[in-house]
């Protein structure tokens, strides 16, 4: 019997409109434990490095972590994986919500689409009846509008439904997937779903799904739970309000953003307001946060209430959670109320809401700049505000400028020409970043924007805090109960950690010190990736309930996979080579990991290279970032660096 997964895929053939259900290798459950993992492993054998984002015989894999389904609280993960229109790299975004937990209800681990539909279709998951239907009715609906239609046409109100808006239809490189509480935004792969005519995919489930040794994981899930609460009735001090709680980070919550827009830039990532915030601010976007919030929400399984449902009168409702509270309003330079307005469009048409506002930001930057002129905004509005909906509405049905707009600030600037990439600043492997510009360079920072493969901060920083305490006080009380840490040493790099003086950015964390850092907070992403697990509960908070040291029993209680601190470790970096190793052969290369040029005010060019250089080391690569072959066969990853020598990439 297996335990915590099926052992089940749907494969799906959309020119030939073949359905398979197959069963899988708990071999490479073993391996890969799941989820991201067996993905990239899915990717790796299937997808050659010749393949396009725009292929037939590129796949778009929905993944459910290991754990997804189970009692084990906040394991509600999909974990969708395709190769980036937008960065030619493997893309791999995560959602919440309930579909993962239906999805293995109705008995499968994965989905995996391949080919293209001749006209635009929707798949229907019903436990053992799996059906695609044509979905022409639902041609250029929104993203939310679609799951709820295809609710009501089904006559099954808990389907859970993934679906793209008129930005996945056209092929926008930013596009998302949508999905009731949440959305897969990064790296365009609602246009991947686009692109093979698939609409939607509606699961419903009612299978039963077995965990190895329930009393032991039940067990394990209410320690969990216990100590949500304790976190929850003790706050971290000393830092942002985002982080002080345990959730992802709890935006529609808190009404203080003082941190956010004073400290992130604005417009086209370019302009810091550190004297923005202030009493009448905070009143007016208080007023507007409770007007608007209908309620707090949770995905799956879980206590935390991090995401929000929004009702902007006159407008239907939608859902919203993190940072996208604040991109629209940054971008454009306005309020609060202007947020949650365009927010709801850009939600129903499905783009990513990190990367949209800042190439519409971009695109005016252009304007002002006289490389783009009245010419390309025919009919644009004069106020900001307006310019915001009529670029909007024109990236995402690829009309005039709207066109080039669409695939993101780096492939629009070298469209463009004329000096428009100087204003493609905030880019990392053609991929627009957070807006955040700070002072000093911080080594910890440096090496996860370098090297990251999610190619998104927020999913590579996180249990190792932001920025040092003030006193040695606070440090030393911050670390006391600190048992989440691998090892007792990272409690003295954080003590030894100081605002100023030698112990202080950029030399401090030490060379050796950031790279353990940095590849203890990569690691845990990478369990959390491949198990389903929430990061607002394990990796992105400081002293989560899941941490090194109890993962292991989850996954042997619960999928009955003998499981220590060393083999987890051993999973995760595995994993963490695999994906390195896809996307080294799809021609990434040491060149392409740096930060944009002015995300510190103070670089350190020798320091940078020191930096990267012994975090490829440390990871064991060579100094163009390949894993090498001795490396690759210590993760069981031989057959990797078999291909890579084939291919000249490792040299024999």
């Amino acid at each position: 019997m297996r335990y915590a997964e099926t052992g089940y895929n749907l494969e799906i053939d959309l020119t030939r409109g073949n359905i398979e259900r197959v069963e899988t290798d708990p071999k490479e459950t073993e391996l890969y434990l799941g989820g991201l993992g067996t993905n990239a492993k899915i990717l790796w054998d299937r997808v050659p490095p010749e393949i396009e984002p725009f292929s037939p015989d590129n796949l778009l894999i929905f993944g459910t972590g290991l754990l997804c389904g189970t009692q084990a609280v906040g394991c509600n993960r999909t974990i969708v994986s395709t190769i980036s229109p937008q960065t030619q790299l493997m893309a791999f975004s995560m959602m919440g919500g309930f579909w993962a937990p239906e999805l293995k209800y109705a008995g499968y681990d994965k989905v995996i689409v391949r080919g293209k539909s001749p006209k635009l279709v929707y798949l229907w998951i019903n436990n053992d009846k799996i059906e695609i239907r044509d979905a022409a009715h639902l041609k250029g609906k929104g993203a939310v509008e679609t799951q709820e239609i295809i609710r009501k046409e089904l006559k099954e109100p808990k389907a859970q439904v993934s679906a793209i808006g008129l930005a996945g239809e056209n092929r926008v490189f930013y596009a998302s997937i949508e999905q009731g509480k949440s959305s897969a935004s990064r790296g365009g792969i609602g246009a991947v779903m686009g692109d093979k005519g698939l609409k939607a995919i509606a699961v419903r489930g009612t299978k039963d799904l077995n965990v190895a040794r329930p009393a032991e994981f039940l067990k394990l899930c209410n320690e969990v739970m216990e100590y949500i609460k304790f976190r929850e009735a003790n706050p971290i001090k000393g830092v942002i309000p985002i982080l002080a709680r345990l959730g992802s980070p709890q935006e529609m919550a808190i009404h203080d953003e003082q941190w956010h827009t004073e400290n992130f830039m604005w417009g086209n990532s370019r302009t810091r307001r550190k004297d923005f915030w202030s009493e009448d601010i905070h009143k007016a976007w208080t007023e507007t946060m409770e007007q608007v919030r209908t309620r707090l929400i949770s995905c799956y399984n879980c206590p935390m209430k991090c995401g929000a449902t929004i009702t902007v009168p006159g407008l239907p409702t939608y859902m919203m959670k993190c940072f996208s509270k604040l991109t629209y309003p940054m971008a454009a330079f306005s309020d609060l109320d202007f947020g949650f307005k365009i927010a709801q469009r850009a939600t129903e048409y499905g783009v990513d809401s990190y990367s949209t506002p800042q190439v519409m930001a971009f695109a005016l930057e252009l304007y002002e700049a006289g490389i783009l002129t009245d010419k390309d905004f025919p009919g644009m509005p004069a106020d900001t505000e307006g310019r915001f909906y009529w670029l909007l509405d024109r990236i995402v049905r690829r009309e005039g400028i709207g066109d080039v707009l669409a695939n993101g600030t780096h492939w629009a600037a070298q469209e463009i020409g004329k000096g428009a990439d100087a204003y493609a600043h905030n880019n990392i492997k053609k991929h627009e970043q957070l807006p955040l510009k700070l002072s000093m360079l911080n080594p910890i920072y440096f090496l996860m924007y370098c090297t990251g493969e999610k190619i998104n901060i927020t999913q590579i920083e996180g249990q190792f805090p932001q920025a040092p305490f003030n006193t040695r006080e606070e440090r030393e009380e911050f670390v006391d109960g600190w048992f989440q840490v691998p090892d007792e040493k990272f409690k003295q790099y954080f003590l030894d950690w100081e605002p100023r003086g030698d112990n202080s950015n950029p030399y401090y964390p030490n060379i050796e010190a950031t790279c353990e850092i940095v590849d203890w907070q990569e690691m845990m992403h990478y369990i959390d990736d491949a198990l389903g697990t929430c990061t607002g509960l394990s990796s992105f908070h400081l002293k989560p309930p899941y941490h090194i040291h109890n993962f292991p029993k989850f996954v042997s209680s619960g999928a009955g996979i003998e499981m220590d601190e060393a083999v987890l470790t051993k999973a995760a970096r595995r994993n963490r080579n695999l994906i390195r190793a896809v996307n080294i052969r799809r021609g990434m290369r040491r060149a392409d990991e740096k930060p944009p040029e002015d995300h510190w005010k103070k670089r350190f060019p020798e320091l940078e290279t020191e930096l990267l250089d012994a975090y490829y080391k440390y990871k064991g690569w060579d100094n163009q970032g390949i894993p090498t072959r001795e490396s690759l066969s210590g993760l069981d990853l031989a057959y990797v660096a078999d291909d890579l020598e084939q291919r000249g990439i490792i040299k024999k």
